[in-house]
């Protein structure tokens, strides 16, 4: 997976290095070239110097490749633009932004964009949310070529459709349950971050299912 992560501080310098040590592929953004040199030369990674809410820089960063952008600069404000623009702009798939103001969690859910705290935790529950792994076998179908299963909807999926989880002859979603309720979703159905999804998936589409939900092969 590719992330770019913009705010070399403390929190985006812990998280790097993390990612890395599990294997992803990071690009780091920060104004500061220090911050970024202070990466250290073991660093795999890329590293763009430039304000991270440009898009000129975002673009030199690959965003228009990445699967995930986090955003931890110490300002909610900038955090909250460069999130926005990797959304709606961009159209990556997974976004987290650091949050100080907990008054402003509103706006981010508005947006669809995940929020994380600006501590030690933050960094571990992001790379959580980059690596979710949860899911259950509820049923074996049959001569058990076709198993339907249980997934919790990982707010990174926040936001996605049924149709863009649907994969002809090898995986469909047949119910959601939000709410305390489960209903039987059409193609259009948009999922939510807690949502629980119920799915039928052929067995040789066990791992195409999981990437879809970012689940640990």
């Amino acid at each position: 997976m590719n992330v770019i992560i913009v705010g070399i501080g403390f929190m985006g310098t812990g998280l790097a290095q993390r990612l890395i040590h599990q294997g992803f592929s990071v690009t780091a953004v920060d104004q500061n070239q220090t911050a970024l040199d202070a990466l250290g030369d073991a660093f795999p990674g890329q590293r763009v110097c430039g304000v991270g809410f440009d898009r000129d820089v975002l673009e030199r960063a690959g965003i228009e490749r990445t699967d995930a952008v986090v955003s931890c600069m110490g300002s909610d404000e900038a955090n909250i633009v460069v999130a926005h623009v990797a959304r709606s702009t961009f159209h990556v798939p997974r976004v987290i932004a650091r949050l100080h103001d907990l008054s402003k969690a509103d706006t981010y859910r508005r947006l669809n964009i995940q929020t994380i705290s600006p501590n030690a935790w933050g960094i571990a529950r992001t790379a959580e949310l980059l690596t979710y792994q949860h899911l259950d076998s509820v049923y074996d179908v049959g001569s058990g070529d076709v198993v339907i299963v249980r997934a919790d909807v990982p707010a990174l999926l926040d936001g996605t459709t049924v149709r863009e989880l649907t994969a002809l002859g090898e995986v469909q979603i047949v119910g959601v349950s939000r709410d305390n309720e489960t209903f039987i979703p059409t193609q259009g159905t948009v999922l939510v971050d807690g949502d629980i999804v119920y799915a039928a998936v052929a067995t040789s589409a066990t791992r195409k299912f999981k990437q879809m939900f970012g689940i640990a092969a």
